[in-house]
């Protein structure tokens, strides 16, 4: 029994940090990240990127360059294909989910993007290269072509 022992933690005392180790890989993704418009080029959001409860990475809108319609009213999910969503405020909707970390390729991956502006949501993955992200979306796989990839920017703080 002793032996029993001694050799599982010997087998945890190596591992654990293997472990830890790529866990801790795999958190550099979260934070805060500006997009910008396709159009002007000019800061459009802010998503926060963070894991979930399910050890998946996702992302929400915290912030919006423009968060009120013409009118004075919260921007909403207008585009949504499903009727019962349309009314949803674009502040807070979850636009990356089920990501997960692949550490050959070293990108968050196996995951979807939703654009508010389109109602559309994609196959995507993320890749990090410094303080910029890219995030692309595509249609099929991703090996076939049909899609675009947009470049965040990391930021240290939620913008109010």
């Amino acid at each position: 029994m002793k032996r029993i022992l001694f050799i599982a933690s010997v087998v945890l005392f190596v591992t654990l940090p293997v472990l830890l180790k790529a866990q801790s890989k795999a958190d550099r993704v979260v934070g805060y990240y500006l997009t910008y418009d396709d159009e002007t080029g000019k800061e459009k959001s802010q998503i926060k990127v963070y894991k979930a409860a399910n050890g998946k990475y996702v992302g929400e809108i915290v912030w919006l360059k423009e968060p009120k319609e013409a009118n004075g009213t919260d921007k909403l999910d207008k585009n949504n294909p499903d009727d019962k969503l349309k009314k949803r405020k674009v502040i807070g909707l979850l636009i990356l989910k089920d990501f997960t970390y692949d550490a050959a390729a070293d990108e968050w991956s196996g995951g979807t993007i939703y654009n508010p502006s389109s109602g559309k949501t994609y196959n995507s993955y993320m890749k990090l290269e410094g303080k910029k992200m890219n995030v692309r979306g595509y249609i099929g796989k991703s090996w076939m072509g049909l899609g675009k990839t947009a470049t965040w920017t990391r930021e240290e703080t939620q913008r109010k």
